[in-house]
């Protein structure tokens, strides 16, 4: 006879043993889930580092994709794949779109402008729309039910609004390009030894935008002025103690000053910008420098001639607790095919391009500003060199990873890979800035970083053991640095670069623009100001060097462009002056600053 209690044991045992099949198969399909997972990572890592022909997605290793059966409000069927391109960022995605009985597959490139806020689905139980998941919130966007993509892809909006303005389709746009480019791209695709006209015309035009200023030697106080090391502002450049006193005057700064208007500025003093917290503006000529550095390091840096070192220097400083860092790629540079400085060697002439891709497509760039971005934006000046000598023909660099490359990444999305042994800006998810000469080991990073963009080698690094900026060790070496300039190594010309600098706890981005200036006039004006590392953005003309800062008064946008002259840049309605970048598409690639509400990322 069974008892009570055998019959409760029973049932415990069989509950247990149920509970541990259960158990058991979820362990299994999670494991069978996670290694579906790895193995998937591993297949994408290995896309990404082959030396072969690969798309521009198989150029994403941290890609994430999934695939649902979709249908239309009229009973069309087919499927829809949606990859977040690197869902860390968020910010990209690409939606691919079959129909049975059509022989192509869309693709359409889709902007997140909230990224970590929102995210992007498909639902199988959606099956006719795009969901959006805000915090817990999840809500549906019908774009498979209508023509919502396809009138979206066939506008002449190049950010089309989807979901009641919730995301953007990216559109295909010819980007504006001046005369000058025009002329030196006809140049260089289409007349035999057209590298070298163009070399010569550098040498023609080397110190066409050179400018000196004035000294007036009377000792005048300047009210706009920083006083010494003011612990709000960026540090002001270590100058001659003869020249402390004096007044250095330009007629071609287009940026206005706070406080009354001066006859001349402080050589290497900071002044705050009119209507623009946290931006502050600074000149220079070099042989205003401390002669300390001047005189320092002097087997690493040449000696500057006459002409440069008294040639003007235009600095404008950003206090990084206010702002960050965009970067965008123009509507055709930098490219992704092979530059033709490299080697011949380094070519592998099976590939498109040294990542193994020849074009971005079917992802859109768009040369200007994202309108979610726009409405902060305060800052726009121009990117780096062009592919063409984004690359190493001489020296170490040029015999390693196919000629060394400059690499670029917008949003998470990498173009071309970044390179060992470049100097790199760039900003990680978190909204942190930083330069460095990239290292493999950073590649640890690549999942985080929203924005990266090299061009060459340091002008000035940090040393740690004596604690201060030293000029880079390829400054004075014309093939190895790949400075650029004419074939006979004359460097001096206009010039842009960008430098990072810490005043206690504070940081500053500072992008400056030499009227005429080689890589060593550039490395000791960085050192003057005691930036932690300086690099070389592009060189030669106007709009190479472009910099324009944006003052808003209610519905109203002021534009100060750093040089006065940069204004022939912009284009103009009847009625409206439309700025490069912020108003129209341009084929270069540029950075843009954007104001925060408080210390940290806002998006």
């Amino acid at each position: 006879m069974t008892t009570p209690l055998e019959i409760s044991t029973r049932q415990i045992v069989r509950v247990s043993l149920a509970c541990f099949a259960v158990a058991t198969l979820l362990v299994f399909v999670l494991a069978v889930a996670h290694g579906r997972e790895v193995d998937a990572r591993q297949k994408q890592l290995q896309e990404y580092e082959a030396e072969s022909s690969k798309t521009i997605l198989e150029l994403q290793q941290f890609r994430e994709s999934h695939s649902i059966q979709i249908r239309s409000r009229r009973g069309k069927e087919g499927s829809a794949t949606l990859v977040n391109l690197n869902p860390a960022i968020d910010a990209w995605y690409l939606l691919k779109v079959a129909w049975k009985g059509s022989s192509t597959e869309a693709a359409y490139h889709l902007e997140n402008p909230t990224p970590h806020a929102t995210t992007l689905l498909l639902d199988e139980n959606y099956p006719s729309e795009l969901v959006i998941v805000k915090g817990t919130k999840r809500s549906s966007c019908d774009l498979f039910g209508a023509d919502a993509l396809d009138q979206a892809k066939a506008s002449q909006l190049v950010f089309y609004p989807l979901c009641d303005g919730r995301l953007y389709l990216r559109n295909f746009v010819i980007g504006h390009r001046t005369t000058l480019e025009a002329a030196t791209e006809f140049l260089r695709e289409h007349i035999w030894g057209g590298e070298k006209i163009i070399a010569l015309g550098h040498i023609a035009m080397g110190d066409t935008h050179r400018e000196t200023g004035r000294i007036d030697a009377e000792a005048r106080a300047a009210a706009a002025k920083s006083s010494g090391e003011t612990a709000d502002l960026p540090l002001p450049a270590l100058i001659d103690s003869g020249y402390e006193h004096r007044l250095l005057t330009s007629s071609n700064l287009g940026i206005s000053l706070e406080g009354p208007e001066a006859t001349g500025m402080t050589p290497g003093a900071w002044y705050a910008a009119a209507e623009n917290p946290g931006v502050y503006v600074s000149i220079l000529q070099p042989n205003l420098i401390a002669p300390a550095i001047l005189q320092s390091f002097n087997t690493v840096v040449n000696a500057l001639d006459s002409v440069e070192a008294s040639a003007l220097c235009y600095l404008v400083a950003f206090d990084l607790d206010q702002f960050e860092l965009g970067y965008a790629l123009g509507t055709e540079h930098p490219r992704v095919e092979w530059s033709d400085h490299i080697l011949a060697q380094m070519r592998n002439p099976k590939l498109p391009g040294p990542d193994g891709i020849g074009t971005i497509s079917p992802l859109v760039a768009t040369g200007f500003v994202s309108p979610e971005d726009a409405r902060n934006t305060v800052v726009t000046f121009t990117g780096g060199f062009k592919r063409t000598h984004g690359a190493f023909a001489y020296g170490d660099l040029a015999l390693r990873n196919s000629g060394s490359h400059y690499g670029f990444i917008e949003n998470g999305v990498v173009f071309s890979k970044l390179q060992p042994g470049l100097s790199t800006i760039f900003v990680l998810d978190d909204g942190s800035i930083a330069m460095k000469t990239w290292m493999e080991a950073d590649n640890t990073l690549l999942a985080r970083i929203r924005h990266a963009r090299q061009n060459g080698v340091p002008l000035v690094e940090f040393d740690p053991a004596t604690k201060r900026p030293i000029p880079g060790a390829l400054v004075p070496r014309w093939g190895p640095g790949n400075w650029s300039g004419s074939e006979d190594r004359k460097l001096r010309t206009m010039r842009s670069g960008a430098a990072m600098q810490r005043h206690g706890r504070k940081r500053f981005l500072i992008y400056a623009v030499f009227s005429d200036a080689t890589p060593s006039a550039m490395a000791r004006v960085f050192q003057a100001y005691r930036c932690d590392y300086a690099m070389l953005l592009d060189m030669n003309a106007l709009e190479h060097t472009y910099l324009a800062v944006y003052r808003r008064s209610g519905s109203d946008v002021f534009v100060d462009h750093l040089l006065k002259g940069m204004s022939v840049l912009e284009k103009s309605t009847s009625s409206d002056l439309v700025p490069r970048f912020l108003g129209y598409a341009d084929n270069r690639d540029f950075f843009y600053l954007m104001r925060l509400n408080g210390n940290k990322v806002q998006r």
